[in-house]
């Protein structure tokens, strides 16, 4: 039995304010324009993309997504130093999903770093005028909100602010709740910090931090 699931959200929020596809059926896109612009191959068999990688569990369908195939976002990861410890700056999604890091669509002809630190400003109002920005290459993430024909790409930007004497402010504005420097010596000192509060981290978000977070610091 081939599963289905497209939230409620998509078709009625999402077409009104205009960050989903108002077409329930993807065999009517332009398959061809849109491979041509990925930032990474999938094919499309019968009309319908294939998330290249792998099965969600949901074959038709875009999930909580609003776009058919990929979607490409670009996020902030930035950390710094303050008393011995090593903080990463995350926001409280306001969609449930959990804390990660500031970021969001790429627009059309938007590079993604210039996505990343316009996100960044618009999630938690830090603007870095003089970072140091390293731009990762894309990779896709597990995002919960996925199917077999929609699914999330990003290009991480990585910024360290080195040591400080006091945390920069930030306050949660656009979709995030919240934002907050996490304790962040390793993955696991992040994911104990945040349990402590009854948070937990966004799913998509787990690799990434995991990766950056047992680098050297």
């Amino acid at each position: 039995m081939i599963r289905t699931y497209t939230h409620p959200d998509v078709l009625g929020k999402g077409v009104a304010e205009g960050w989903a596809d108002p077409r329930t059926d993807p065999t009517q896109i332009d398959w061809a324009a849109r491979q041509r612009d990925a930032a990474i191959p999938f094919v499309v068999v019968d009309g319908r993309p294939l998330n290249p990688f792998g099965p969600t569990g949901i074959e038709r369908g875009r999930g909580e997504l609003g776009h058919w195939g990929e979607q490409q976002a670009a996020d902030a990861i930035v950390t710094l130093s303050i008393g011995g410890t090593r903080r990463v700056l995350l926001v409280d999604r306001d969609d449930d999903h959990g804390w990660a890091v500031p970021g969001g669509y790429v627009e059309p002809g938007e590079d993604p770093l210039a996505a990343a630190v316009r996100e960044l400003a618009e999630e938690t109002g830090l603007i870095l005028p003089d970072a140091c920005w390293r731009v990762l290459p894309v990779r896709c993430v597990p995002d919960p909100r996925a199917t077999d024909e929609a699914w999330m790409v990003t290009w991480p930007a990585v910024a360290d602010l080195g040591q400080v004497t006091e945390l920069p402010v930030v306050r949660g504005a656009d979709d995030a709740r919240a934002a907050a420097w996490v304790r962040a010596d390793t993955y696991a000192a992040l994911v104990v910090d945040l349990g402590r509060r009854q948070r937990r981290v966004f799913r998509a978000h787990r690799p990434l931090l995991a990766e950056l977070l047992s680098r050297s610091r």
